[in-house]
């Protein structure tokens, strides 16, 4: 779902750079007044486990990658400000360090990967769930639904973003100057890969994850975090 450089248009890319920069504000704020000192390092872990579940992807027709994100797993476990910080850093250290998504696409990859996914899949946890036992198999089950929503939504928002493209920016001619496929190309795409098998590696990822959890540290599966 890394959206490399040369894809959006720099209006685009600026767009989401704007729409990112009130997010990380508003999250370093709500985390340092919520977030505990013994759940910082908890962060740090929610981080690097999400960075590394990422390095795993595949190539996409059209010029993306798909993968799990692991962005369900930290909002449950934080909350999804939380997560969009824990997020955030990962997709900044690949795109960084190691070229995996594009510089100038950071706002878009986090717009996805670190708002959509936490808040939609934390939200769908909530409502599945409805507040649950801490051991119950509801738990297990509503973490697996929003895993699988989350990165599907965020899957679908990545199509748009790509096939919106060779309508916003192209040349006289019509040639597209960057993304060249359009929507009915780029969002079938984004959205069947995730579909049929990275949505359900999120999935599994997630509900296997909460259920160990579950029985080896079930005080990380606290009170809901709004």
């Amino acid at each position: 779902m890394h959206i490399p450089d040369g894809y959006l248009g720099p209006a685009t890319s600026g767009v989401f750079y704007a729409v990112m920069l009130p997010f990380w504000v508003a999250a370093s704020r709500i985390v340092k007044k919520t977030l505990q000192a013994k759940q910082v390092p908890l962060m740090a872990i929610g981080a690097a486990f999400s960075f590394v579940i990422m390095m795993f992807n595949m190539p996409i027709p059209g010029g993306s990658t798909g993968h799990a994100v692991g962005g369900v797993l930290v909002a449950i476990l934080l909350g999804p400000w939380a997560a969009v910080i824990a997020i955030s850093v990962a997709l900044v250290v690949q795109a960084l360090l190691f070229g995996d998504g594009g510089i100038t696409a950071i706002g878009a990859n986090c717009f996805n990967m670190a708002v959509v996914i936490p808040f939609v899949g934390y939200y769908v946890y909530v409502l599945i769930s409805g507040g649950a036992p801490k051991d119950s198999n509801r738990r297990v089950i509503a973490a697996g639904v929003a895993g699988y929503i989350g990165i599907n939504a965020a899957a679908f928002l990545a199509g748009v973003e790509f096939g919106l493209q060779p309508y916003l920016h192209h040349t006289a001619q019509g040639q597209a100057l960057y993304c060249p496929y359009g929507l009915k190309v780029a969002i079938p795409i984004m959205t069947g890969e995730h579909l049929l098998i990275f949505g359900w590696v999120e999935a599994i990822v997630t509900a296997g994850v909460v259920k160990y959890l579950q029985k080896q540290a079930p005080e990380l599966l606290g009170k809901e975090t709004r």
